[in-house]
């Protein structure tokens, strides 16, 4: 029986435009309205889910930051799994040649909760982000001196290959043992988010610790994601979905697959598994 649905936000919740779908909008109230738990499972940050909580008007746990911080959408927080101030620096420290694509990211409630050295913001992959979060974003140089409390994680973006690239240099960088590294990538418009979070720091540990602290099983959690840092959250649930557009690599892992975001693919996957 599934007590607890966790679901990604962009490119699962959200279709192409990023806009609610009723048809999904309906399903999750369906889902609560049977006591099913909803945890919005994402790689955005708190204040960036805010649009998306208004709209959907239902009670939601937020497991934000690719599952460093858990938040109730009021702002409590509940769990936070930091990355420590040494690590932060010593991956801005490894990655010269960056700082035009790197910001580092707080749990604070001032304007100072990403900070950047000298990202281009005019880039069109990256417009709409600064248009929407300019009140929380700050730029401090250089970057290393903004790090003076440990923060939630390091932020990089950029085309696809580079960032995988990065991803390979960091995961082969001595250290690596005390940081953890989640690839979102959108290929149709050549563009990637790398995150550098805590050592073991996932959507799935921080998805599996929150179902242990609710007394939710692992066999009754189902998670639906679109995305290459979906994997260690569907890996996790025991029943794990994937939207039908997805990452090719996600696609190829065997997960059951289900209609695209822009077919309301998420509401018939929570239907079929819950028959409602």
């Amino acid at each position: 029986m599934i007590r607890l649905l966790a679901v990604d936000i962009d490119g699962t919740l959200l279709d192409s435009r990023g806009r609610l779908p009723d048809a999904h909008r309906q399903a999750l109230a369906d889902a609560a309205a049977r006591g099913v738990a909803i945890a919005l499972v994402t790689g955005r940050s708190f204040h960036f889910t805010h649009d998306v909580t208004d709209a959907l008007g239902l009670p939601v746990t937020l497991i934000v930051n690719n599952g460093a911080v858990v938040k109730h959408p009021g702002g409590e927080t509940l769990m936070r799994h930091l990355l420590p101030r040494e690590t932060a620096l010593h991956v801005l420290g490894g990655t010269p040649g960056y700082e035009d694509s790197v910001a580092v990211v707080f749990d604070r409630r001032d304007a100072r909760q990403i900070v950047f050295e000298r990202m281009d913001w005019t880039h069109p992959n990256r417009r709409g982000y600064y248009e929407r979060n300019k009140a929380y974003i700050a730029e401090v140089s250089p970057l290393a001196h903004a790090i003076d409390e440990d923060p939630i994680q390091v932020m990089f973006n950029g085309s696809v290959r580079p960032m995988r690239e990065l991803a390979a240099a960091l995961r082969a960088m001595p250290g690596s043992d005390h940081f953890s590294v989640a690839l979102t990538e959108y290929e149709p418009r050549d563009f990637s988010l790398l995150d550098v979070n805590r050592a073991g720091c996932t959507k799935g540990s921080t998805l599996a610790a929150w179902a242990g602290a609710t007394g939710v099983a692992r066999e009754d959690v189902m998670a639906v994601g679109d995305n290459l840092n979906d994997v260690a959250m569907l890996e996790f649930a025991g029943t794990a979905v994937v939207m039908g557009n997805a990452a090719p690599e996600l696609k190829a892992r065997g997960f059951r697959l289900t209609g695209t975001n822009d077919d309301d693919g998420l509401a018939a996957a929570v239907r079929a598994s819950l028959g409602i």
